[in-house]
């Protein structure tokens, strides 16, 4: 306890202090904490600025519309390989809770009616796997990062309803790492005898996955790609041939699935380059300017959408997992004190590489995420788009 005390004292959190005693997971916290990283990152959020872009250019698609019925087979056929021979996993990020959808517990046990029947988000994924799976004559491996929050909710839901006939040998549940939420005056916040900490971002996936093994448990198992998607996109194509096909005839280790943004303002992050490097731009940080700007087909520039439909090479997990990724930084209220919380995100880890390829979906075969309780992504359109898809 004599090293907790002293932490606290030297990084100015003595108010912590009083609840170490016999309190032996408030000490664990405390002596895990990196306090030199939380105060750096304190001082950047306190003078937090949008960063300059550099260099900036459009990124290119790979447009499925524009291939010819030869080119398209042939990638088709390089990806239904790699799947038929079992060396494809999926990864489903369902770390959140469904508090802006009003629905208490997992993101992933909110219900939608669909025609006569109603589902929960995780068995539509799960009746996705296996209606894939027998496509291909095999039963792909398939890890859900769960948070502390939710993951013991999200165990006994999957249990009770007999993981919605996904073999459980084939199922396998991980957490999600966190960091501390910090008050705006630098104070650690105290709930319930710890901590309060909260889940950093979908971009410590990679950590998470190394750190349980996860990535190994995939080598065992010979998995050379993994896609790694969200719980709340119910038209998510998780299983897509042609998206490792064009990745392997790319020569990459990593891709994503894009789609047009149907408006300068819609509040989605870009794709483009920035010194030559892949990146993602917030729809916050994109100047007005290139939101509009028009290429010679008349679409925009800058409308190639992060739809959170990625694509990695085992090694490129590897590497991802052992290399620092910078957090982005938000101020949230959390009962009534302003807060700041680190995030890390997914797309960060493309700069990591030379090259990621990039293959444009369309929105009505592609996304129909669940986000908010009414209105634009919200269950009603969901169900809208997935209805017109599956012909129901």
């Amino acid at each position: 306890m004599k090293k907790a005390e002293e932490l606290l004292k030297k990084y100015n959190q003595e108010h912590i202090i009083p609840y170490l005693e016999k309190n032996e997971e408030l000490e664990k916290q405390v002596l895990k904490i990196d306090f030199e990283e939380l105060n750096k990152l304190c001082l950047k959020a306190r003078n937090l600025r949008i960063e300059e872009l550099e260099n900036i250019q459009p990124i290119n698609a790979i447009n499925p519309d524009k291939l010819s019925q030869n080119e398209k087979e042939a990638l088709i056929k390089k990806g239904t390989e790699v799947i038929s021979e079992n060396k494809l996993a999926v990864v489903t990020m369902a770390g959140g809770q469904g508090t802006r959808l009003g629905h208490i517990g997992p993101k992933g046990t909110f219900k939608i009616t669909i025609g006569d029947s109603e589902k929960y988000l995780f068995q539509i994924l799960a009746d996705n796997l296996i209606r894939e799976g027998k496509k291909y004559g095999v039963t792909i491996p398939w890890y859900i990062m769960t948070s502390k929050e939710n993951n013991q909710d999200t165990m006994d839901f999957l249990k009770e309803n007999e993981y919605f006939n996904y073999p459980k040998s084939e199922l396998f549940v991980f957490v999600q790492e966190e960091m501390p939420l910090i008050t705006t005056e630098g104070k650690l916040i105290i709930e319930d005898g710890l901590i309060k900490e909260a889940s950093n971002g979908n971009g410590s996936i990679f950590a998470s996955m190394e750190k349980a093994e996860v990535i190994k448990d995939m080598e065992k198992r010979g998995v050379e790609w993994i896609f790694i998607g969200s719980v709340d996109n119910i038209l998510l194509q998780m299983v897509d041939p042609l998206l490792i096909g064009v990745t392997l005839n790319d020569g990459s280790y990593a891709a994503s699935k894009t789609i047009l943004k149907n408006a300068p303002n819609e509040k989605v992050g870009v794709f483009c380059k920035e010194n030559g490097k892949v990146k993602v731009i917030e729809y916050t940080e994109l100047p007005e300017k290139l939101s509009t700007e028009l290429n010679e087909h008349g679409e925009l520039l800058y409308g190639e959408s992060h739809i959170m439909c990625n694509l990695f090479n085992i090694k490129a997990l590897k590497r991802a997992a052992t290399q620092e990724m910078q957090y982005h930084i938000a101020t949230k209220n959390i009962a009534g004190v302003s807060c700041y919380k680190f995030e890390k995100f997914i797309f960060d880890a493309f700069n990591m590489f030379e090259h990621i390829s990039i293959l444009r979906g369309k929105r009505e075969a592609d996304f129909a995420p669940i986000k908010n309780k009414e209105g634009v992504d919200s269950p009603k359109t969901a169900v809208e788009l997935y209805k017109n898809y599956w012909g129901i």
